[in-house]
């Protein structure tokens, strides 16, 4: 694992904008912290001191709602910018965060992101509108999931990761089918059963946690048109 930020692959995607001086001031403050498979990394309430960068592995952002009754807010991936959505309008994190598998974390300073944001515009105007995209990611994911039948929720989570996490057409469910309900918003029942359907009718192969989509452009009409 590289842990030099001056050939780091992931500075193109936020960092390039910093001045030479302040990219040295980043490369010292930072730390690389790396967490197994269902490790929390921050608890709903704990004050926000950090701010946080996935560069590998998979993290699950949720609330709790009511006793011990989890609310999934969303999966982040690599190159996600992990809370950035609260950091500068909260002083406490209003969600948890913590593994789906083994992962990477970068860790800046706060302190330091908000003095650079008002020392450097260039800075200041690239994290806006990262925030501004990711805002609209949620939005927009949240708004078709509303939209989509049971069966086109559950094909959209599938093509999510597929296309946008894994990258490939055969993969491991990194959540459980409750999870999977919780994030798009469906009984633990429905999911099981939809996946047997998907399943019986040659859309996808299903062993353990394993999942292969054999017929993507059905499980594409599914989504769209669910």
């Amino acid at each position: 694992m590289n842990n030099n930020c001056e050939v780091c692959f992931y500075r193109s995607f936020l960092f390039d904008n910093l001045e030479k001086k302040e990219f040295a001031l980043l490369s010292l403050a930072r730390k690389e912290i790396d967490y197994k498979k269902g490790e929390i990394i921050v608890r709903e309430g704990e004050k926000i001191s950090d701010f946080l960068y996935l560069k590998e592995g998979l993290l699950k952002v949720y609330r709790t709602v009511g006793p011990r009754k989890e609310q999934i807010v969303g999966v982040a991936k690599p190159m996600d910018f992990v809370g950035l959505l609260s950091v500068f309008s909260k002083s406490n994190y209003q969600y948890s965060i913590s593994t789906l598998e083994d992962s990477s974390v970068c860790a800046i300073p706060l302190d330091l992101v908000k003095q650079m944001v008002h020392s450097n515009g260039d800075f200041a105007n690239t994290l806006l509108k990262k925030m501004s995209e990711m805002n609209d990611q949620i939005l927009n994911a949240r708004l078709d999931i509303n939209l989509k039948n049971l069966r086109g929720r559950t094909a959209y989570i599938l093509l999510m990761l597929s296309k946008e996490v894994y990258k490939s057409e055969k993969f491991d469910l990194p959540v459980s089918r409750k999870e999977i309900g919780e994030l798009i918003d469906m009984r633990t029942e429905n999911v099981i059963r939809i996946l047997s359907e998907f399943r019986n009718d040659g859309i996808i192969k299903i062993e353990g946690k394993g999942i292969e989509i054999v017929d993507m452009e059905r499980l594409e009409q599914i989504s769209e048109f669910g």
